[in-house]
């Protein structure tokens, strides 16, 4: 067990945390569960409050430059109001729920190339001192793995997975980011479509997953991006077929079909909280996700797709984010 001295605001010689993940991932609407290890300092101090923050590296991009920064999108207390002794050690348990627009970090066993975290944070004696940053490593909730799992078989190719920062009008999205996955087209749409962007908003109920796609220009028109929402019940992920399913929506893009027009599931009705900012999407290729990560790293998942590889320390994703600290075994 590695325990993380709490220095900056709390000072040299106060206590150490070390917060354990229950499992090695977590569905977006699952629960997250583990336990918080705490071992007292020099002296007795009163633990306040403990918090796990769910962060995230988000892109934002602006008129000249594409920027990076920490974007916290849930924020828990699970544990607080109890003395801490001296050298004493302490255990708190806890289960919370994470958004159920989560980001998705991996499919199959295999990095996307996106990085989340969990912050412990703990409150002393009036002042806050940032502890654990442990990765956080999120599946496709079965609806989300069905989608995929066809775009690789119908012959669409992974590029790169980000977060972006802003909303997508007209959904029922939450969170301040949604995540883009962009994959290319087989060689049937290869010549119409340069690449396609797929986002899920998931709900308890279903998912709305919004594809844009970014069309060729022909002989005497430019090309110019559509886009399609789609609306899917949890309940009916196992009586469909996946693959034509997803290959009529590719196909009413490459048709033309006006932008928001979208397949109405009976099941399911999306979630609208009144957001209706301008829709705005990155450009295809962006290279390093994030840093150093490279797009496009031949690793099989699914069919046609591949994932990108993801840096192997959460903290270098973060770095310059967190207090400096020393470890102890």
């Amino acid at each position: 067990m590695v325990f993380k001295k709490l220095l900056g605001s709390l000072g040299v010689g106060g206590p150490s945390v070390d917060t354990v993940l229950a499992a090695p991932s977590v569905v977006p609407g699952g629960a997250l569960s583990g336990q918080v290890y705490l071992r007292g300092g020099q002296t007795d101090v009163e633990i306040e409050q403990i918090t796990l923050d769910l962060v995230a590296r988000v892109e934002s991009e602006g008129q000249d430059e594409e920027t990076e920064g920490t974007v916290v999108f849930d924020r828990v207390t699970v544990g607080g109001g109890f003395r801490l002794a001296e050298g004493a050690e302490f255990t708190v348990p806890f289960s919370v729920m994470v958004p159920w627009e989560t980001p998705l970090t991996e499919l199959h066993g295999q990095a996307l190339g996106v990085v989340l975290g969990v912050r412990t944070e703990l409150a002393v004696a009036g002042a806050r001192d940032k502890g654990d940053l442990d990765p956080l490593a999120v599946s496709p909730l079965p609806a989300q793995e069905a989608v995929l799992e066809a775009l690789g078989q119908l012959g669409w190719g992974f590029r790169s997975a980000d977060l972006e920062l802003g909303r997508i009008g007209g959904t029922g999205q939450r969170l301040p980011f949604y995540q883009e996955l962009e994959l290319t087209p087989p060689a049937r749409y290869a010549d119409v479509l340069n690449e396609i962007e797929v986002t899920f908003l998931a709900t308890s109920e279903g998912m709305e997953v919004v594809i844009e796609a970014d069309k060729r220009g022909g002989l005497f028109s430019g090309g110019h991006d559509a886009l399609n929402r789609f609306t899917v019940s949890h309940e009916n992920v196992p009586h469909l077929d996946w693959n034509t399913e997803v290959d009529g929506w590719i196909r009413q893009l490459v048709g033309g079909r006006g932008a928001h027009s979208a397949h109405q599931d009976s099941h399911y009705s999306g979630h609208h909280d009144g957001h209706h900012d301008a829709h705005h999407r990155s450009g295809p290729g962006t290279g390093a996700v994030i840093a150093g990560a490279a797009a496009g790293v031949a690793v099989g998942v699914v069919g046609g797709m591949v994932a990108a590889e993801v840096i192997d320390e959460i903290g270098d994703a973060f770095e310059g984010e967190e207090d400096e600290g020393s470890e102890e075994e």
